[in-house]
């Protein structure tokens, strides 16, 4: 099984998602997404596997930034620009298993991607 997961190792929810893939014996490909930032081809990818075209479903809006930049009102494509370049703007963890993912919050949300 091909598992990959934007993989942030301080989160509670990125240390349980991979705490239950080990469980289960899965290796997976953690994406340390904040220190490799993703392009806008990845995210484009991951909004597919996702299965929405709204780049808000995985954008953290809780996060300062989100409120430096003013990104309430944003577009679609400055959604995007800025979480390429402030790759703390994505929600995690992502669990991305073959051409399905699933936003692990709460991480036991990747089961269904497994079973």
């Amino acid at each position: 099984m091909d598992v990959s997961v934007y993989f942030n190792p301080a989160c509670s929810n990125c240390q349980t998602t991979e705490g239950i893939l080990r469980e289960r014996g899965i290796d997976a490909e953690y994406v340390r997404y904040l220190e490799q930032a993703p392009t806008r081809e990845d995210l484009e990818d991951v909004l597919a596997k996702l299965g929405t075209d709204d780049p808000r479903q995985m954008v953290r809006e809780k996060e300062p930034v989100y409120e430096e930049l003013n990104l309430a009102a944003a577009s679609r494509d400055e959604l995007l620009d800025a979480m390429t370049k402030h790759p703390i703007l994505i929600q995690r963890p992502i669990v991305i298993v073959g051409d399905r993912a699933v936003i692990a919050r709460p991480a036991e949300r990747l089961l269904a991607l497994l079973d």
